[in-house]
C-alpha cells in the first residue's frame, strides 16, 4: 500500500512573518472565504431590501456565530471529557479544535436573532446567507489540506498522499473530497436553485439536506477522531451529527413546498 502515493506538497503554514505578526496559509484562507461571500451577499442584496449597513450586521453576528458555536460544538461534541476534568477547556482556543455542526448552531441563532430585528422570517433570511456558506466551507477545507490535518484513512488509490504526522501510510485526501462536495457542488446546487423565485425555505432546507449528505459520505474516508472511534465500527461523530442535518432539511423542503401550496389556492 505504502509503495502507490502522491508526496505531500512540502508547505510552509506561515506565509511571511513580520516581527510577532505571522501570515498564515489557514487564516488567509478563512479571509479569501469571508470576501468572497461578502461580494456575493452585496450582489444579492437587492433581493432583501435591506443595507450594506444591515447586510454588514448581519455577517458580523454569523461570523461570531461560527466561533463562538464552533468552539463550543467542537468542545461539547467531541472533546467532552476533556471540559470536564478542566472546564477553562473550552476557552483554549489556541489548542485548536472547531465543529462544524458547533458553527452552524451558532449561525443559525444568530440569523434568528437578526431576523428578529429586521422582523424578517428565519427562513428569509437563511435562504439569503446559505448559497455563500459553502464558499467558506471550500476555501477551509483548503486550508485543512494545506495544513496536512484531518486526513482521510488508509487506502491504496493512486492519488493518495501520505500526510505529515499521519503515520507512514498513504490516506485519502478527504480534505479535498470535503472542498469539491461541500464547497464548489453544493455552492453550484444553492445557486443554481436560487436564481430563481423558490418558496421561502427551500434554499435553507437544501443547504441542511445537502450538506449533511455530502458530510456523510466523506466521512467514511475521513479518519475518525482517534478518541471517539467509529459507534458499532461503522459511524462516526461526524455522521451522526449529520443525520438530524439531512431530516430537518427535508422537513422544512416539504414545509416550504406545502405552505407555497396553501397559499396558492387561498
Amino acid at each position: 500500500m505504502a509503495n502507490n502515493y502522491l508526496t505531500f506538497p512540502s508547505i510552509d503554514p506561515i506565509i511571511f512573518e513580520v516581527g510577532p505578526l505571522a501570515l498564515r496559509w489557514y487564516g488567509l484562507m478563512y479571509l479569501l472565504g469571508f470576501l468572497a461571500a461578502w461580494w456575493l451577499a452585496k450582489r444579492r442584496l437587492y433581493r432583501t431590501g435591506w443595507t450594506e449597513e444591515h447586510l454588514s450586521d448581519l455577517l458580523f453576528m454569523a461570523f461570531m456565530g461560527v466561533i463562538l458555536g464552533g468552539r463550543i460544538g467542537y468542545v461539547f461534541f467531541y472533546q467532552f471529557e476533556a471540559f470536564l476534568d478542566d472546564p477553562l477547556y473550552l476557552f483554549k482556543i489556541w489548542t485548536g479544535g472547531m465543529s462544524f455542526h458547533g458553527g452552524l448552531l451558532g449561525v443559525i441563532a444568530a440569523l434568528i436573532y437578526f431576523a428578529k430585528k429586521r422582523q424578517a422570517t428565519l427562513l428569509k433570511v437563511g435562504d439569503f446567507v446559505a448559497p455563500l456558506v459553502p464558499i467558506g466551507l471550500g476555501f477551509g477545507r483548503l486550508g485543512n489540506f494545506i495544513n496536512a490535518e484531518l486526513w482521510g484513512r488508509t487506502t491504496d488509490v493512486p492519488w493518495a498522499f501520505v500526510f505529515p504526522n499521519a503515520g507512514p501510510l498513504p490516506r485519502h485526501p478527504s480534505q479535498l473530497y470535503e472542498f469539491f462536495l461541500e464547497g464548489v457542488v453544493l455552492f453550484a446546487i444553492l445557486w443554481l436553485v436560487s436564481i430563481k423565485p423558490k418558496p421561502t425555505g427551500v434554499v435553507s432546507g437544501l443547504f441542511l439536506t445537502g450538506y449533511g449528505a455530502f458530510r456523510f459520505i466523506v466521512e467514511f474516508f475521513r479518519e475518525p477522531d482517534e478518541h471517539i472511534g467509529l459507534y458499532g465500527n461503522y459511524l462516526s461523530q461526524g455522521q451522526l451529527l449529520s443525520l438530524p442535518m439531512i431530516l430537518v432539511g427535508l422537513f422544512i423542503i416539504a414545509y416550504a413546498f406545502k405552505n407555497a401550496s396553501k397559499s396558492a389556492k387561498a
